[in-house]
């Protein structure tokens, strides 16, 4: 058996007895598929840890009960705050906060809170896997690849020949300021609003370095780098949730209004989906940080930040030449941002950071034509996006939340695990869901692809279910 990894949360009333905690724990075990062997530790409220009910409950499951200071929990951001709770013991959700303060870095609750008549149970576990990427999914070769969301045919030749041409400029160390000035007439905003970076990727640690927030939230499910990072510089972070029974919209309320840092991707990554008007979520004193990686996947870029500037608080908006462009090895990306938020991330950078050829594709990448081949290319995903949501369509116990509006497709179907083992062999790879918090192992990421590829996975795919 693997080393028990769960903690449970417990909020009880003076008084509760050991059984009726029990019951508790083993019908949110049960829920889960988990048993008492799974379970790692207790974790309550500190004036609780000398309960004879939950010092015997702690005896029964052979796990030790950890206490936490009233202040400690009430840092903790949890998803059902109750008013009654926070007055009577200083908290607003002693089992939710206890379980996820006690559980390993960057773990989750597993469940919703149960209750009894005297007692509230949380279960929390392992966080998933922030590290892992769709490109190891395609690392063994011969697979036709579903998983990664560069554009098939990239880059094109044009752009190949225009790096190459770099090569020759490799003796001297890069110096930006044209690429940059490139950006920044790209979106219409000063230089000084525009910074270069290494992809998004360096961008989000040169975020977490800089900013203080007191409350972090990301909105999830979506690309795991943003957190990773803020987690890394040690900042904690609260998880606002989007359900697939909304089509993993943000609806109201989803984002605590204290919330001083939020991070959201638009379109997000895994769920296709395109949020409507974002700029609602400005605030004075809030930091609203928008990974637009995929926008130029949507026709006419519709929901983008990027040339916004009179928005309240600090609005940034993260940029990606990976996807579109077939650039991820070439690693470049941009920050836009007011100046003075600019200037410190700039000071955080190591000296050099952006290669030569990356800033000589930023500057070709931001011109005329290679914008309007962008948006060419963001209409035939779409046309390619439609064609695979169809076939799709007619493949029994497969289901698509929300409206994808980006190069990509997720899925939700029973035994997802196991299916995407079957189109490996078959020759097929997806990338897995259950890396993405919020997500779980019945989800799969597909990558928009040509008519022809397609049809031959919707093929491999019908088979397999049919079989």
């Amino acid at each position: 058996m693997s080393k028990p990894s769960l903690t449970i949360g417990v909020g009880a009333r003076r008084g509760v007895p050991a059984a009726e905690l029990l019951d508790l724990i083993d019908a949110a075990l049960t829920a889960l598929g988990r048993s008492r062997g799974e379970v790692a530790r207790l974790a309550t409220l500190a004036a609780r840890t000398g309960e004879p009910g939950l010092l015997a409950a702690a005896r029964a499951l052979a796990v030790p009960l950890v206490g936490h200071a009233a202040e400690e929990l009430a840092a903790v951001p949890v998803p059902n705050p109750s008013d009654a709770v926070l007055a009577a013991t200083g908290t607003a959700g002693v089992a939710e906060a206890a379980a996820l303060l006690s559980s390993t870095p960057g773990g989750q609750l597993l469940a919703a809170k149960r209750k009894s008549a005297r007692a509230t149970v949380a279960v929390a576990g392992p966080g998933p896997d922030l590290r892992h990427h769709g490109d190891a999914e395609v690392r063994t070769g011969g697979l036709t690849d579903l998983a990664v969301n560069v554009r098939t045919g990239t880059p094109p030749a044009w752009l190949r020949d225009h790096l190459t041409a770099t090569l020759a400029d490799l003796a001297a160390y890069p110096e930006g300021s044209a690429a940059r000035a490139a950006v920044a007439t790209r979106h219409g905003r000063p230089v000084e609003e525009v910074l270069l970076t290494a992809g998004a990727a360096e961008a989000f640690v040169l975020l977490a370095r800089v900013l203080t927030p007191r409350q972090a939230v990301v909105v999830h499910p979506q690309f795991t780098e943003p957190e990773a990072a803020l987690r890394d510089a040690g900042h904690r972070v609260h998880r606002a949730l989007l359900s697939p029974a909304d089509g993993f919209r943000l609806g109201p309320g989803a984002v605590p209004e204290e919330a001083d840092l939020v991070v959201i991707g638009n379109p997000t990554n895994p769920t296709s989906v395109l949020h409507l008007d974002l700029a609602r979520l400005a605030r004075p004193g809030r930091t609203l940080v928008v990974d637009e990686a995929f926008i130029d996947t949507v026709p006419g870029e519709l929901e983008s930040l990027a040339a916004v500037r009179d928005l309240p608080g600090q609005v940034v908006v993260l940029r990606s030449l990976t996807k579109t462009w077939g650039l991820a090895g070439l690693r470049i990306g941009y920050v836009l941002a007011p100046a003075d938020l600019i200037a410190r991330l700039g000071a955080a950078q190591p000296l050099w950071p952006v290669s030569t050829p990356a800033l000589a594709a930023a500057e070709a990448c931001s011109t005329p034509a290679a914008l309007a081949e962008a948006e060419a290319a963001s209409h035939a995903i779409a046309r390619q996006r439609a064609h695979l949501l169809r076939g799709l369509g007619s493949v029994p116990g497969i289901t698509v939340h929300g409206t994808p509006a980006a190069s990509f497709v997720l899925i939700h179907t029973p035994g997802a695990a196991a299916l995407r083992t079957r189109l490996r062999a078959a020759g097929f790879a997806l990338r897995r869901g259950d890396t993405f918090p919020g997500l779980g192992p019945d989800w799969l990421r597909i990558a928009v692809r040509d008519e022809d590829t397609t049809d031959r996975f919707l093929d491999a795919l019908a088979a397999l279910v049919r079989a």
